[in-house]
């Protein structure tokens, strides 16, 4: 993976020029101050909107590194409990703890994860690139049917291995096609 493909998911600045998708995720992102409140967590946008293989009940997805369990606690709380349907949650993914804030603002479900683990080694952040090199390498039509398996109800890495032919767990079997 080239240094350019990385860099571009660094920052949320790309999606200013995007989709009609991704320009009104920079203008909540923007609005909301999300990447500021967040800054000393490393935050990236992963996910479906990122790639532009979102469905209408996308949310947006922000990862998140932290060092401290309890001033991450203390920032999602302090930032975005006052949001809709806010709820944080202490979860256990693949043996590592993790916190996730869920709450819906101007129409957008949200999702804030984090993991004490930097953001470009977590699984969401990996798929991403995996699954942005299979997009750019497969074409327009490959981006279609990933859509179309969504909107049957397809998880974004079930769609991608269905698509591919994957055997396995579809999370794991991405993974082996990392470069």
């Amino acid at each position: 993976m080239t240094n350019t493909v990385t860099n571009k998911f660094d920052s949320i600045t790309y999606l200013a020029g995007g989709t009609v998708r991704q320009q009104e995720a920079y203008r909540l992102l923007t609005k909301y101050r999300f990447v500021e409140f967040l800054s000393g967590f490393s935050p990236l946008l992963a996910g479906t909107i990122p790639l532009n293989i979102d469905i209408a009940s996308s949310d947006l997805d922000i990862i998140c590194y932290y060092k401290s369990e309890d001033d991450f606690r203390a920032c999602l709380t302090q930032h975005f409990s006052a949001f809709a349907d806010f709820t944080l949650q202490g979860l256990l993914i693949n043996q590592e703890q993790a916190i996730l804030a869920s709450f819906t603002t101007d129409g957008w479900p949200i999702e804030i994860f984090g993991q004490n683990i930097p953001v470009k080694q977590q699984m969401a952040y990996r798929h991403m690139i995996v699954e942005h090199h299979l997009l750019q390498q497969n074409g327009e039509l490959f981006r279609k049917q990933i859509v179309d398996l969504k909107n049957q109800g397809y998880k974004t890495e079930p769609a991608f291995a269905k698509a591919l032919g994957l055997i396995g767990d579809p999370y794991l079997s991405l993974l082996d096609l990392e470069m």
